[in-house]
């Protein structure tokens, strides 16, 4: 991780965790996969509220991982000073 990396994470996580799911997993994860999974490629058993469901969660469940990377990451960044 680099110093510019470092302070950007160290401001992000301020923000807390919640914000950065809904932002960086639901919002910028879910929500593309969801309109390219349900009106680009059609999914024939799966229903509009059901893809919503599914990607929304995806989006959750990604924003969620990412944090952890990210949170180890910095813990070993900063074990270093």
């Amino acid at each position: 991780m680099q110093a510019k990396e470092f302070d950007r994470w160290a401001r992000t996580r301020g923000q807390g965790m919640l914000r950065y799911v809904l932002l960086s997993g639901v919002v910028c994860y879910g929500l593309p996969m969801f309109l390219i999974m349900t009106f680009l490629i059609p999914h024939p058993r799966l229903t509009t509220a059901q893809s919503a469901f599914l990607w929304l969660c995806a989006g959750a469940g990604y924003g969620v991982a990412m944090w952890l990377v990210q949170e180890r990451r910095f813990r070993k960044v900063r074990s270093r000073f």
